[in-house]
């Protein structure tokens, strides 16, 4: 029974000790939706209202920010939010933004583990003097060869993932469909 109680006593102290949570600051409320101090200056530092941080400026994102709001708040009463031409534009976005933040990722990826080194770039400038495509020095393409063959280098190495992407799926397709 002591047992029990030590642990009792023990967890009141250590959660009921903890910090409480910091209190939210309301700056605007629009019908239910609250705005916290902290959100809006968050938008606000990533909008071009936040180039010129003034008490004007402010205000002006403020007053367009209530007015969005607004203007949501209402197509979402008239169930706007629910149409499937609004839903498909959303169902496009999140797939566009995923894809991209996805292969930005496997490019950093592919792109810290690349180098082109400087034979790399004497062949490739090789090959244009031979071609008669080199109008400039090798020292004056040298950046532009190197950018071009660490561009060709991530093309082919995202090509060669989605090919291994492919490999492991199971992809299954009706082309007597596409007639």
């Amino acid at each position: 029974m002591k047992k029990y109680l030590v642990i009792l006593c023990v967890s009141f102290l250590f959660f009921g000790c903890t910090a409480k949570p910091k209190d939210k600051i309301i700056l605007a409320k629009i019908n239910d939706y609250e705005i916290t101090r902290e959100e809006f200056y968050a938008a606000l530092k990533d909008s071009m209202y936040g180039m010129a941080d003034t008490p004007e400026s402010r205000q002006e994102f403020l007053d367009n920010l209530i007015n969005q709001k607004l203007i949501l708040q209402e197509a979402q009463k008239k169930g706007l939010d629910k149409e499937t031409n609004f839903l498909k534009t959303i169902e496009r976005f999140w797939e566009q933004s995923l894809l991209k933040i996805a292969l930005d990722k496997k490019t950093k990826e592919i792109s810290s583990n690349m180098r082109i080194g400087d034979k790399d770039i004497q062949e490739a400038y090789q090959k244009m003097s031979q071609a008669g495509e080199a109008d400039k020095t090798y020292d004056q393409m040298y950046n532009q060869l190197k950018w071009e063959l660490t561009k060709a280098k991530e093309s082919e190495e995202i090509n060669k993932w989605i090919t291994e992407l492919h490999n492991k799926a199971q992809v299954k397709v009706d082309y007597d469909l596409l007639k």
